[in-house]
């Protein structure tokens, strides 16, 4: 009975809810930013040079584009990568100390270390892992 009194019940009472959060959340977005707008400095005051580059006390040396060579994002990424998959490898090693551990596991991790071990193959043979 009381939820016929606010009409949200039904198929499209979750809806209705779902639209009330957003409208609110919608309001309280523009609420803060209009705040925000109307009691900050007209005109925030700069001390001299705060947008100069600073790089440790010293004068800026030369431009401010540096190139990295990708080799580096490559390290990164199979680190990311095989840092995570290993992850996985923990909770498989845990189930295996409990009985009932049966060879459908067993080949599953199999076909997972083997994944992983291709990978690593992949990248020795693009010659990815060499450092220079």
């Amino acid at each position: 009975m009381s939820r016929r009194l606010y009409g949200v019940d039904g198929y499209l009472g979750s809806y209705a809810t779902l639209g009330l959060l957003l409208i609110a959340g919608l309001l309280f977005f523009v609420a803060a930013f209009s705040a925000n707008r109307l009691l900050r400095p007209a005109r925030p005051a700069e001390p001299p040079g705060k947008r100069a580059t600073y790089e440790c006390g010293l004068d800026p040396v030369g431009g401010g584009w540096a190139q990295a060579q990708i080799r580096y994002y490559v390290y990164a990424y199979l680190y990311v990568l095989f840092a995570v998959e290993s992850v996985f490898l923990f909770p498989w090693a845990v189930v295996y100390a409990q009985p009932g551990f049966g060879t459908t596991t067993v080949v599953e991790m199999a076909i997972f270390v083997a994944v992983l071990a291709l990978g690593i193959l992949y990248a020795w043979r693009k010659r990815v892992l060499r450092w220079t």
